[in-house]
């Protein structure tokens, strides 16, 4: 029998990434020893100077609602950390924090978008995006890219998938799931297309911000004439280890998060109290404090390229940012391995979840159907013999 769900929800598409985390945590309470490379979340702890800032919020008695777009003094860090990190001047008016970046976009896209209106979707993009985007009634187009571009596109591809319907474009640098950081000469190269259509709304999300292994990434609403049409994404989940805390935030335009204020408030409301006074501590902390989780991040990094880099067949790029590797797998698509045939990315995941019993995310997933993600935040240990058992299986 049927039962009586919303459209809403049956065209709702499930997320590859948590579909393929629970798959695997399946297959481990079954007994299967994998090895999940799937989750884009640090495996370190939250840094203890953090801890002691919620355990001291605690102990002053925080336990109640707070304001729907957070506390006074946390806007006010932020504004500080955007003044530091990115050189962006924004006021408290300008900043709602949320439960996690991902109610930031969310609140973003239900204030800006109508039914029927075009989002643009660099690829490859996080998945959520285009299911966001989904929910608003609104069309995703994407604009491929290729490991061979370092998946990154161009002005002449951006110009060519606008359309009159256009509202917005999201751009996410560093990129989750391939690394590639934009340069501030690629953006302002994109930017001057955009300043064509006054009509489109950015929403650069920056969470991997502090997870860079080169030239510091480039905020998007610092170039001339983007700043009153950018909406800036933050928060703490990825560069302090606070996935469970959630949260996120954004600096954009007043009249936008005066509606994500309004949207919020009839939704969740205020963010959690304790770790709202947490992230104060954490915004303002020189990011010298977390500077071991990167350092060993990019350590990591340059273990799994080098062991990737001897399977015959995968073609690599180096990512400068977050922490996940995007390998093109097409080579191996047509062919029959352990006995089962592999058409596509997807295949191909299952391949290595089956057969390797080591788990990766399709690409897919990500609009970027010849790759498959791979996620380094795991241990050397594991990484090591994850890919020892990718070459036997692909031997």
């Amino acid at each position: 029998m049927a039962h009586p769900l919303s459209d809403r929800i049956n065209n709702l598409p499930t997320s590859q990434t948590l579909a393929m985390a629970a798959k695997a945590r399946e297959l481990k309470a079954d007994g299967k020893d994998i090895i999940s490379l799937s989750l884009g979340e640090p495996d370190f702890n939250t840094p203890d100077f953090i801890k002691d800032a919620a355990i001291e919020a605690i102990n002053q008695d925080y336990n109640s609602y707070t304001p729907v777009d957070g506390y006074v003094e946390l806007k006010e860090a932020i504004c500080t950390k955007f003044k530091r990190d990115n050189d962006l001047e924004y006021q408290p008016n300008q900043i709602v924090v949320s439960t996690g970046a991902k109610q930031s976009i969310a609140n973003i896209a239900q204030v800006l978008l109508n039914p029927g209106d075009d989002v643009l979707l660099p690829a490859p993009y996080w998945v959520s995006y285009s299911a966001i985007a989904t929910l608003c009634e609104a069309n995703f187009i994407e604009i491929p890219s290729s490991i061979e571009s370092d998946f990154k596109i161009t002005p002449a591809q951006l110009e060519a998938a606008i359309t009159p319907k256009t509202k917005m474009i999201f751009f996410n640098s560093p990129n989750n799931p391939s690394g590639s950081i934009y340069s501030e000469a690629e953006y302002r190269a994109l930017a001057e297309v955009l300043k064509k259509h006054p009509q489109i709304y950015i929403l650069s999300d920056e969470i991997y911000e502090h997870i860079n292994y080169g030239d510091k990434p480039f905020s998007f609403a610092k170039i001339e004439g983007m700043f009153d049409r950018t909406i800036t994404v933050n928060g703490l989940a990825k560069a302090f280890a606070m996935t469970g805390w959630r949260i996120g935030y954004i600096g954009a335009p007043q009249w936008i998060a005066k509606a994500c204020t309004k949207m919020q408030g009839q939704i969740t409301s205020g963010t959690n109290c304790i770790a709202q006074r947490a992230a104060i501590t954490a915004v303002l902390a020189p990011i010298t404090k977390i500077q071991y989780m990167v350092d060993e991040f990019k350590s990591r990094r340059d273990i799994v390229l080098d062991l990737l880099g001897k399977i015959d067949g995968l073609k690599i790029n180096v990512p400068e940012g977050a922490f996940y590797v995007f390998p093109d797998v097409s080579s191996f698509f047509g062919k029959t391995i352990r006995n089962k045939k592999v058409e596509n990315a997807t295949d191909f995941s299952m391949l290595l979840l089956e057969e390797a019993n080591v788990a990766t995310v399709t690409g897919d997933a990500f609009g970027a159907p010849n790759c498959i993600r791979m996620s380094y935040a795991a241990s050397e240990l594991q990484l090591r013999e994850a890919i020892k058992r990718i070459k036997e299986v692909l031997s």
